[in-house]
């Protein structure tokens, strides 16, 4: 029987402020850029044609107004969006570095994200999705935690792939015993996974990749696609006896890499939907991380992530420059 959504997502919809240079006075500018890793995999995944639904939660503020306003803008169905009337929008600052790579302040003690409760749930669009994804920032706190583990035993019931990224934000966990319980535990409810390189070697304690892989899919039976990003140095796919890597996009005019991962998820998505799980070969998966590779590029070139997702018609122009 066919279902309405592609996929559906819970989690994290938040403000990234963006350095947007200086004022007059010498004092840092910042961009409210609508964010939050798991609506921008939805944002991406909408430029690819794909229906889509979110659960999440923020502020009844002027930040929510505008988070809600620029999902819906996006295309993604809101029904499962709560507002909370007593705590405010979760916010993160994002600093640049030199190279483009960025670190995080995040106001969310509490933030609305982290108080999505159980009873949140629009347990409907949960069954009525191929694919439920989420990620580990949802199981930082309580009561989203708790919806988080509802979510995936009723999207889990309905026959539902689920893929996972584990997101790893230092700041946001008491500690990092705490951070790595929380995300082996999501790590071992998905099928497929998207990992960067300094989470696997978080959660394994080694920097090689391929050691890295092993361990994870010894420890994990239940993942059967591990894609693992690893910045301007390409990405990498494991599936069952297979490796495949392909080299990051080096066309140059990075501005910063917020969203380049969730660009990437959302990708990955989008070729597990057309192909599924069963007998990929290394020449699909190989496609498949060279599209996802341009696509995360493309956002690097543009601040922000949610709204300035590329189209599959712009990442085929740049396949064509690589």
């Amino acid at each position: 029987m066919g279902r309405t959504f592609d996929v559906v997502a819970l989690g994290e919809l938040l403000i990234d402020f963006t350095s947007c240079g200086l004022s007059s006075q010498g004092n840092p500018l910042l961009e409210a850029n609508p964010g939050g890793a798991p609506c921008n995999v939805l944002a991406m995944l909408r430029k690819l044609g794909r229906s889509c639904a979110f659960l999440g939660k923020v502020g009844a503020d002027s930040f929510g107004d505008q988070l809600e306003a620029a999902i819906v803008e996006a295309g993604i169905d809101p029904r499962g969006l709560r507002r909370d009337p007593e705590i405010p929008t979760t916010l993160a600052v994002v600093h640049t570095k030199p190279d483009g790579d960025r670190s995080f302040s995040f106001y969310r003690k509490p933030g609305a994200d982290v108080r999505l409760a159980p009873e949140d749930l629009d347990e409907a669009l949960i069954r009525d999705s191929r694919i439920f994804h989420f990620g580990s920032l949802s199981l930082t706190d309580e009561p989203v935690r708790s919806a988080t583990h509802r979510a995936l035993a009723l999207a889990r019931e309905a026959g539902a792939m689920i893929t996972y990224d584990p997101n790893l934000r230092p700041p946001l966990w008491p500690s990092a015993a705490a951070a790595k319980a929380q995300i082996e535990w999501g790590m071992a409810q998905c099928d497929a996974v998207k990992i960067s390189d300094n989470e696997v070697e978080f959660l394994t304690g080694t920097p090689d990749f391929d050691a890295g892989a092993a361990i994870l899919k010894e420890k994990f039976p239940n993942l059967r696609l591990i894609c693992l990003t690893a910045g301007p140095g390409g990405s990498y796919a494991y599936y069952g006896g297979v490796k495949v890597w392909r080299d990051g996009c080096r066309l140059g005019g990075t501005i910063e890499t917020t969203g380049a991962g969730d660009t990437f998820c959302a990708c990955m998505l989008d070729f597990l939907l057309s192909r599924g799980l069963d007998g990929l070969t290394g020449a699909a998966l190989g496609d498949m991380l060279r599209f996802a590779n341009a696509a995360a590029y493309l956002v690097t070139t543009k601040k922000g992530a949610l709204r300035v997702m590329p189209t599959r018609a712009q990442v085929e122009e740049i396949l064509a420059k690589m």
